[in-house]
Formats: structure tokens, C-alpha cells, sequence
């Protein structure tokens, strides 16, 4: 890791609090570390989207393009194979407590 470096930015008022709040609650020991961490972040995402866009490219330049009936195809089976998750609001599980407790 390289050295660090000031950064003067303007940010929006919502992620400033959430920043502050993050480092109150102990996520983060500063805001400063929230960001650098959000930087990280966006720049990992970028990299992994400019490797999907070279795989694609050479998978495409060897198979031929992808059609939109293919996309649509994998879409459904990701679908029909994905889990659902659902959170239990809180209410409902103080109320699930107390029948068994």
C-alpha cells in the first residue's frame, strides 16, 4: 500500500452522517477510513466489471454474440435456482418469544 495523500471533496449531507454515525458506532475508526474504504470499493467493482467486459468480448469473438433469447434463458434459470429471503420484522418476533418462553 502506498502512502496517503488529503483529499478535499464535497459530499452529500446523507453520506456524511452515515459516515459519522458508522465511525460512532465502532464500524470504522474515522470517517476518513469509511471513505478510503467506499474508494476501494468502487475501484474492486470497476476492475471486476472491466474483466466481465473483456471475458464477454473474447467469449463472444470466439462463439459469436450472445443473443437476447440466451440472456433471457440464463435470467430464467438463475431465477427458478435463486432462494428467497425474508427477514422476520421484529414485532413478530417478540410475539414468537413469548409463546415459547
Amino acid at each position: 500500500m502506498t502512502g496517503k495523500r488529503r483529499l478535499s471533496a464535497s459530499v452529500d449531507e446523507d453520506l456524511i452522517r452515515a459516515a459519522e454515525a458508522a465511525a460512532k458506532r465502532g464500524d470504522v475508526p474515522t470517517v476518513s477510513a469509511w471513505v478510503n474504504e467506499a474508494l476501494r470499493q468502487k475501484l474492486e467493482h470497476e476492475r471486476r466489471l472491466l474483466a466481465l467486459a473483456a471475458f464477454i468480448g473474447e467469449f463472444e469473438a470466439e462463439h459469436g454474440e450472445i443473443s437476447d433469447a440466451e440472456l433471457e434463458n440464463a435470467a430464467r434459470r438463475a431465477r427458478a435456482r435463486a432462494l428467497t429471503a425474508r427477514t422476520v420484522k421484529p414485532a413478530r418476533m417478540a410475539r414468537s418469544r413469548r409463546k415459547t418462553g
